[in-house]
C-alpha cells in the first residue's frame, strides 16, 4: 500500500499539464487502475483480511483523488495565471463611443415644415390612409369622370363579391383630412395635414407611395394675398434664406377656384440649386381658394365663410433642400442611397450656403 501511496502522490506532485495527470488518474483509479485491480481482489479473502485491506485501500483511493482533485486546481489557477500576464486589459481606458442613427431626412422634413406652420398659427389635422370614395374624390368636387378615379390611378381596395359598400381607396393626397377636419371643427380653422399618399406612379421622381403637407385656412376675409404671405414666410423659414420671389400660375385643381401652381426664383448655376437668386424658376406646389361646392360638402356656408388651400410634396422639398435629385435615395435600398447621395445613415443632414451643393 505505502508503495503504491508514494509513487502516484509523487506523480501528482511532479505532473506540468491537465493531459498527464489524466493519465496518472487513469493509471491508478480508472476501471483497469492498479487500485481499482486491488479492489477486485478483496473478494478472494478471508472476512479478517478483507476487512482490514478494504479499509486500507479506501483510505489510499481518497488520498490519491484528493490530491489528483487538488492538483488539477492548481493547473488551472497557473494556466489562468499565465493567460492573464500575456492577455492584459487596461479596464480603466474609456468606452469605445457608440454612433447612433439619426432622423430620416424626409421626416425631418415632415417636422421642420409641421414647426413653421405651428408657428403661424396652424394645427396639426390627422386622418386614416384608408379612404372612402366620399371623403376622397366626392368631397373634393372630383368629377366621378376624372383620371384620378380610375384604377390606372388610384389604388381601390378589394370588394369580395356581394359586398355593396362604397369604394374605399389608399388616399391620393391628404385632402380629405381636410374635409374631416372641416366636418369636426367648423369654421373658422387654420391647420396642416402631413402624411403619406399613394398613387399609380413610380420614375426618378415618383413613387406610388409618398408625403404630402396640405394646409387649409378659412375665415370671412381671407384672400389670395393671405396664401402669398404665408407661402412665402414658409419658403424663407424651410430654405433659410432671407428673402424668395414666387409666381402664382393660373392653373386648375377641382377642389380650388381660383387654382395656382406656384413657382419660386432659384439658380442653377454650376450644377447648384440656390434659392431666392438667379433667372430661373422652380415649381413647388400647387393652391388656390377652396371651391364653394367643397365647402358646402363640409358643412360650411360659402356665402359666409372663404379660405385657401395648398399642397407641398415632403418629398420634393426634402430633395430640394439636401440636393438630392433621385427619389432611390428615400425608398429604394435606403442605405445605399443616401450615401451616395451624400448622406450617412448616422450624421445628421445640414444645409451650407443656402441649397448650394
Amino acid at each position: 500500500m505505502q508503495e503504491l501511496r508514494d509513487k502516484y502522490l509523487s506523480a501528482v506532485a511532479d505532473v506540468t499539464d491537465e493531459a498527464a495527470l489524466e493519465e496518472i488518474r487513469l493509471a491508478a483509479l480508472g476501471k483497469k487502475g492498479e487500485i481499482s485491480l486491488k479492489m477486485r481482489e478483496l473478494g478472494k479473502m478471508t472476512p479478517e483480511e478483507r476487512q482490514t485491506t478494504g479499509k486500507a485501500l479506501n483510505v489510499l483511493k481518497d488520498e490519491i483523488d484528493a490530491a489528483l482533485r487538488a492538483k488539477k486546481a492548481a493547473l488551472a489557477d497557473a494556466a489562468l495565471d499565465a493567460r492573464l500576464r500575456e492577455e492584459w486589459l487596461d479596464v480603466t481606458l474609456p468606452g469605445r463611443p457608440r454612433r447612433q442613427g439619426t432622423i430620416h431626412p424626409v421626416s425631418q422634413v415632415m417636422d421642420e415644415v409641421t414647426a413653421i406652420f405651428a408657428d403661424m398659427g396652424f394645427a396639426v389635422a390627422e386622418g386614416p390612409q384608408i379612404e372612402d370614395d366620399w371623403h376622397n374624390f366626392d368631397a373634393l368636387n372630383i368629377a366621378p369622370e376624372h383620371p384620378a378615379r380610375q384604377e390606372h390611378d388610384t389604388f381601390f381596395m378589394h370588394r369580395d363579391e356581394g359586398d355593396n359598400r362604397p369604394p374605399h381607396v389608399l388616399r391620393t393626397h391628404t385632402s380629405p383630412v381636410q374635409i374631416r377636419a372641416m366636418l369636426e371643427q367648423g369654421a373658422p380653422i387654420r391647420v396642416i395635414a402631413p402624411g403619406r399618399v399613394y398613387r399609380m406612379d413610380m420614375d426618378q421622381t415618383h413613387t406610388p407611395m409618398f408625403h404630402q403637407v396640405e394646409g387649409l385656412a378659412i375665415g370671412k376675409d381671407i384672400s389670395m394675398a393671405n396664401l402669398k404671405w404665408v407661402l412665402e414666410e414658409f419658403c424663407k423659414a424651410f430654405f433659410e434664406v432671407d428673402g424668395v420671389e414666387l409666381r402664382f400660375r393660373a392653373s386648375h385643381f377641382p377642389f380650388t377656384e381660383p387654382s395656382a401652381e406656384v413657382d419660386i426664383r432659384c439658380s442653377w448655376e454650376g450644377g447648384s440649386l440656390k434659392i431666392g437668386e438667379g433667372d430661373d424658376w422652380m415649381e413647388i406646389l400647387g393652391s388656390g381658394m377652396v371651391h364653394p361646392k367643397v365647402l358646402q360638402s363640409a358643412g360650411i356656408d360659402p356665402n359666409e365663410w372663404q379660405g385657401f388651400a395648398f399642397g407641398i410634396g415632403i418629398d420634393r422639398l426634402a430633395m430640394l433642400k439636401y440636393g438630392i435629385p433621385d427619389l432611390r435615395a428615400f425608398f429604394e435600398s435606403d442605405l445605399r442611397w443616401l450615401k451616395h447621395y451624400g448622406f450617412s445613415a448616422l450624421d445628421l443632414p445640414t444645409v451650407a450656403g443656402g441649397l448650394s451643393r
